[in-house]
């Protein structure tokens, strides 16, 4: 796949942080509008890989801190208008045709905002991207998900706001933070109304912790998708192995998850559920890497659970910290795990039927966006 075609093939986000895709000279400038003076540099392209290399260390908890950057410039309607409005322009300039886009409200009420507010801004600032990316020949639909924080106590309250405006362009419900010590259990009087609501949610989970908050989010919980969901992999053996074992002993194999014999892959009961259910994993590669969830491109669990049809989504998490878009990731698959064109087609499909909008909406899109636009890019048959 040509870098061309990865950027002219549409794509679609289900996991992509509103706070984690600034563009580094958007965070210097409104930094100035708003007085903030704790960046780590005034320069663009110096900030852009600082942000990249905190990220990289390794640890989710750390990961997380270069939040605090980022969210201290998206205090005010204008901030916060001007990062929506940019994000939907950004991720069309990438081929992306639609895209779920998740931000905290509680994290934006520093300067005085409401829950409301920062709400009803957001949403104008994706109508405004929206226009301006159509106007540049990019059409793109940007809806977006709502985030409560593990840690804290709001999460019936944003649940409240997610029904509130899911006819202003909010698809969803989401919890976020770190998984350890803060498991989704905590918040299922949310839950519970978003389902009574028939409203849509998606779970953080698997990603850090393992296969209990894997299972609490799916069976306590009933969440629709699992964010990342990269340690389902520990409910599957390989020759007899637990995978982490088995990957260890072909850590320097790039091409083991492409050749295994999958006659010699079984899933465990976890495994098994969520493959025949046909649960959502919005996967990340490139951010599993930067917090220690994988070991490398070539080998990150993606790669597998694609071949065993698991339905697979593949995300950007945080562009600005991960360096990455739509399109990088995808080329990153195909130069190191074989991914083809057909690939990211398939997982493509995969997020549009997933996503949190209603079925017709899907379906269209998929019929007249996402299946024409791969049409020229594909081998031909013959």
């Amino acid at each position: 796949m040509s870098d061309d075609a990865l950027v002219v093939a549409p794509k679609v986000l289900l996991h992509d942080h509103l706070d984690g895709g600034l563009r580094p000279q958007t965070i210097i400038e409104l930094a100035d509008e708003v007085g903030y003076q704790d960046l780590p540099s005034t320069n663009a392209e110096t900030l852009g890989w600082w942000f990249r290399d905190s990220a990289s260390s390794g640890s989710l908890p750390r990961y997380l801190e270069t939040f605090d950057q980022t969210l201290a410039v998206m205090q005010t309607k204008e901030g916060l208008f001007r990062v929506a409005s940019e994000c939907a322009q950004d991720l069309a300039a990438d081929g992306v045709v639609y895209a779920e886009s998740r931000y905290a409200p509680e994290q934006h009420l520093g300067q005085g905002l409401t829950l409301e507010e920062v709400v009803e801004v957001v949403n104008a600032g994706f109508r405004d991207g929206e226009t301006k990316a159509a106007e540049a020949g990019r059409p793109i639909r940007v809806t977006g998900l709502l985030t409560a924080m593990r840690h804290a106590a709001n999460s019936r309250e944003i649940a409240e706001l997610v029904v509130r405006y899911r006819e202003e362009g909010v698809s969803g419900f989401d919890i976020a933070g770190a998984e350890a010590g803060y498991p989704p259990t905590r918040h299922l009087d949310a839950f519970e109304y978003l389902r009574r609501e028939n409203a849509h949610f998606t779970i953080h989970a698997g990603e850090a912790f393992g296969l209990p908050s894997i299972w609490e989010a799916i069976q306590w919980c009933g969440a629709d998708r699992l964010g990342h969901g990269v340690r389902i992999v520990d409910d599957i053996t390989i020759e007899g192995l637990p995978f982490a074992t088995w990957l260890e002993a072909h850590r320097d194999e790039p091409r083991a998850l492409v050749d295994v014999d999958l006659d010699d892959v079984r899933l465990g009961g976890l495994a098994g559920y969520v493959r025949d259910r046909r649960i959502p994993l919005e996967m990340c590669p490139t951010s599993n890497l930067q917090t220690g969830a994988a070991l490398s491109i070539s080998l990150h669990p993606i790669t597998l659970l694609k071949r065993l049809r698991f339905r697979v989504t593949l995300n950007t998490d945080n562009r600005l910290m991960s360096h990455t878009s739509a399109s990088r990731e995808a080329m990153l698959l195909a130069e190191q795990a074989e991914w083809t064109i057909e690939d990211l087609r398939w997982v493509t499909i995969n997020a549009m039927k997933s996503a949190f909008i209603p079925f017709d909406e899907r379906l269209a899109i998929i019929d007249d966006v996402i299946k024409p636009g791969y049409l020229p890019l594909l081998p031909a048959t013959g």
